[in-house]
């Protein structure tokens, strides 16, 4: 890992991409991931150097919010190790095993649902 993380949030693909263009332009940064998030939401990652990262991060931060919405910026100076291994994650492969799960609780959910037979009669109401 890097000796800062920094990470910007926007809603929309353009201004994320615009806030990424901006950050590698005003310092010494690398891109590291664009992650679609739900609703919109599309969150860039750069490393470096901290003064870089944080310079980075407030050109992104100007960037995003003249081309579209801000959601959220933020730096971490010196992460954790453990944080690098929550980014090397591919989420696709847990979303697949979601959606596969949910598959398989509609199934089960069809075959235990009771059956109803239309054929009795209601009792008489008084």
């Amino acid at each position: 890992m890097a000796k800062a993380l920094g990470m910007i949030e926007t809603r929309g693909l353009i201004a994320s991409i615009v806030a990424a263009d901006a950050m590698v332009k005003a310092a010494d940064v690398r891109l590291i991931k664009k992650e679609k998030v739900d609703a919109g939401l599309v969150a860039v990652l750069v490393e470096g150097d901290v003064g870089a990262v944080q310079a980075a991060v407030d050109a992104g931060k100007y960037a995003a919010a003249k081309a579209g919405v801000l959601v959220s910026a933020h730096v971490i100076p010196r992460p954790d190790d453990g944080v690098g291994v929550i980014l090397a994650e591919q989420p696709k492969k847990d979303q697949e095993i979601l959606k596969t799960n949910k598959k398989d609780t509609k199934a089960k959910t069809k075959s235990i649902s009771p059956k109803v037979d239309s054929t009795q009669e209601e009792p008489p109401s008084n």
